[in-house]
């Protein structure tokens, strides 16, 4: 049985978006394309504009960020998420299940992996 790859992409990335977008906002609070800068900055594939939106939309939706107007010089003013303390407390808790998971992974296909 052959699977898509693009299928099993999307779903890596949809947990590993919503932990970079809060980590990236405990840092500093932020507006949607500022956030898809520096996560391509940091070399994380993030997709586009919509796809950030997206994800601070289900971020919000679970009381982990919340957004502010906040007016630009430079056009209309822009809404700036930040997290809540939950959205802090969360993303402990991720990073302790990613460092988990992401040892668990490096070991199983380290075998499997050029040297």
């Amino acid at each position: 049985m052959v699977v898509s790859s693009d299928g099993h992409h999307a779903q890596i990335m949809r947990g590993v978006l919503d932990m970079c977008v809060l980590g990236c906002l405990v840092d500093s609070p932020s507006y949607g394309y500022e956030l898809l800068q520096k996560l391509e900055e940091a070399g994380m594939p993030a997709g586009s504009e919509a796809s950030i939106y997206l994800v601070l939309k289900r971020l919000k939706k679970h009381d982990l960020v919340h957004a502010e107007l906040v007016a630009s010089a430079s056009g209309p003013a822009r809404k700036v998420y930040q997290p809540t303390e939950q959205g802090r407390q969360v993303l402990t808790e991720w990073i302790e299940d990613w460092r988990t998971v992401n040892l668990g992974v490096e070991t199983i296909l380290a075998a499997h992996l050029p040297s």
